[in-house]
Formats: structure tokens, C-alpha cells, sequence
């Protein structure tokens, strides 16, 4: 059965690290992607970062994230094998290969490729899965010899009913917030200059 504490911490991190950080980036003209990480072994967080594609267009949340990891000192900086890896959305494929090759072997995401391409309209993630990987959606394997992911909303829906509703409902206010957020994104992404916005 899925681990409901597990789950709750991550929606904690969500509301609580990176949704605060994502309100300013949007209002910076970002996309609403971010991501964390955090200790397996007592799932405290270690850094959360937002899109930073304003400044560079490779600053995706999770690489954004990853870049502010690996400034942190060494003496600081967890090994990541003993770090989960925590994504809004779930990653594209630039994404997926720099949480590869960082040497993660896992990451978990609250919001899919269908959810970003349909209730938010940035298609980019799929199209490119598409375009250059001939892949469908949800075509690439999610359990591979580098790591495995996790959804989110998959996860909570094999939990005990009394948890599922529980945990649903956060699900739910989450999602209430990123649609506005998605809103203020898409009335002003004219005004930037992201490549594929």
C-alpha cells in the first residue's frame, strides 16, 4: 500500500516551498514547473526552486533546481541516491535526463504530461516526446534501470478511503492554485521571450 505519510509530506513541500516560489516566478512571466528535494531518510527538504525560463530557457523547475542543488557547498549537498526527487509536473525530457544524470533514482510528480498539455495548455512535453522520441503519451518507461517514478494521484488513490479523501481533497486545493497561477502565466506570456511558451 502506498505510504500516505510519504504523500502528505509531498504536498507539503508543493504548498508550502514551492508554490510560494512559483508565485513569483509567474508573476516574472515563468511557467508554473517547479521541484524540490529532499532526505529519504527523514524527508526534510533540501532545496525548492520554480521556473527560472526567463533568465535561460533551460531553467525548467526541475533543472533550475538542480542547478541551485549543485551550488550549494559539497559539505551541504546530499548524495542523491539518498535524496527523493520532488516534480510539479511531470518532467519533459530535458527533465527526465538531467534527473538522470545527476544520478537520481527516483522522482515523484503531482501533475502529468496530459495535465500540463490539457489543463494548462503548454503541449511542449508531449509534442517533444513525440517529435523527436516517436513516443506516445505516458510511452516512456517509468521504471528503468536509472530510477523509477511515481504519480502522485496514482499513489493516493490505492490508499485506505478515510486517507484517499483526505489526501484528494489537498490534491484538489493544490490544483485550485495552479489553475490561477496557469491563468496569470498564460495572459502574460506574450510579453516574454521563453522559446516555446
Amino acid at each position: 500500500m502506498p505510504d500516505a505519510s510519504l504523500i502528505a509530506r509531498l504536498l507539503d513541500v508543493i504548498e508550502n516551498d514551492i508554490v510560494p516560489k512559483t508565485e513569483i516566478g509567474v508573476a516574472r512571466g515563468n511557467k508554473i514547473f517547479g521541484a524540490a528535494i529532499l532526505r529519504k531518510a527523514d524527508r526534510a527538504l533540501v532545496i525548492a526552486e520554480t521556473n527560472n525560463e526567463t533568465e535561460n530557457p533551460l531553467w525548467h523547475g526541475e533543472v533550475h533546481c538542480l542547478k541551485r542543488f549543485y551550488e550549494m557547498p559539497e559539505a551541504d549537498r546530499p548524495v542523491t541516491r539518498e535524496c527523493l526527487f520532488l516534480a510539479t509536473h511531470e518532467p519533459c525530457p530535458l527533465c527526465l535526463s538531467a534527473i538522470t544524470w545527476a544520478g537520481f533514482d527516483n522522482f515523484h510528480y503531482l501533475f502529468s504530461h496530459e495535465d500540463s498539455r490539457d489543463a494548462f495548455a503548454i503541449p511542449h512535453d508531449l509534442r517533444i516526446l513525440k517529435e523527436v522520441f516517436g513516443l506516445e503519451p505516458g510511452g516512456y518507461n517509468r521504471a528503468n534501470a536509472f530510477w523509477e517514478s511515481f504519480g502522485i494521484r496514482k499513489l493516493a488513490s490505492g490508499l485506505a478511503a478515510a486517507e484517499r479523501v483526505r489526501l484528494e481533497g489537498r490534491i484538489a486545493a493544490i490544483s485550485a492554485r495552479y489553475d490561477e497561477l496557469s491563468g496569470i502565466y498564460q495572459d502574460g506570456k506574450s510579453d516574454n521571450a521563453i522559446p516555446l511558451n
